[in-house]
């Protein structure tokens, strides 16, 4: 089973047709590093130390996805005393594709020293960030919190960010 993506932008489609416009998209995931196996998952998650460590799971051609990680791009550069930000295909790491739910694309999971980040975005849903972040700001700032946090041995943390700025999905596990 494909994960489902997430709402797509305006911007991302061609007028009148309703399909996407690939040429007209920057391509932003080839400046950030690509973790294209379960091993390197894993390898980055094990050995990131002091570190937050950003895993934007979903597909390098999708146009949400793209959208994330030009506010991903652009602000490595600042964090990068704070994190470490990499792009995971979700069709080449379905065992975390599975093991995180990831349903919708692009969906964001925090690590710190090895340990699952939890963030409380004031939904069901603690594990990942879903979509992409409105601002760089907000962006920042949920890094910034994350490592605040860890660095005093929390395993959830508080979201900084404006709730209207957090999109809103339905867990597909929600009454089971």
């Amino acid at each position: 089973m494909r994960p489902r993506q997430a709402a797509r932008s305006d911007q991302s489609k061609k007028k009148g047709r309703g399909r996407t416009d690939w040429r007209s998209i920057p391509k932003m995931s080839f400046l950030l590093p690509k973790l294209t196996s379960k091993k390197e998952v894993d390898q980055a998650i094990k050995s990131t130390a002091e570190k937050v460590l950003v895993l934007r799971f979903g597909r390098d051609e999708d146009p949400v996805c793209l959208q994330l990680d030009d506010i991903l791009s652009k602000t490595s550069s600042d964090l990068s005393k704070m994190a470490a930000i990499y792009v995971v295909d979700v069709d080449q790491t379905p065992v975390y594709t599975h093991y995180f739910d990831i349903s919708y694309i692009p969906s964001t999971v925090f690590f710190f020293n090895g340990q699952h980040m939890k963030v409380d975005y004031g939904s069901p849903d603690h594990t990942k960030f879903v979509g992409s972040f409105k601002t760089k700001q907000d962006f920042i700032d949920l890094v910034e919190v994350i490592y605040r946090g860890a660095m005093r041995g929390k395993l959830i943390v508080q979201s900084p960010i404006d709730p209207k700025n957090i999109p809103k999905y339905d867990l597909l596990y929600q009454d089971i």
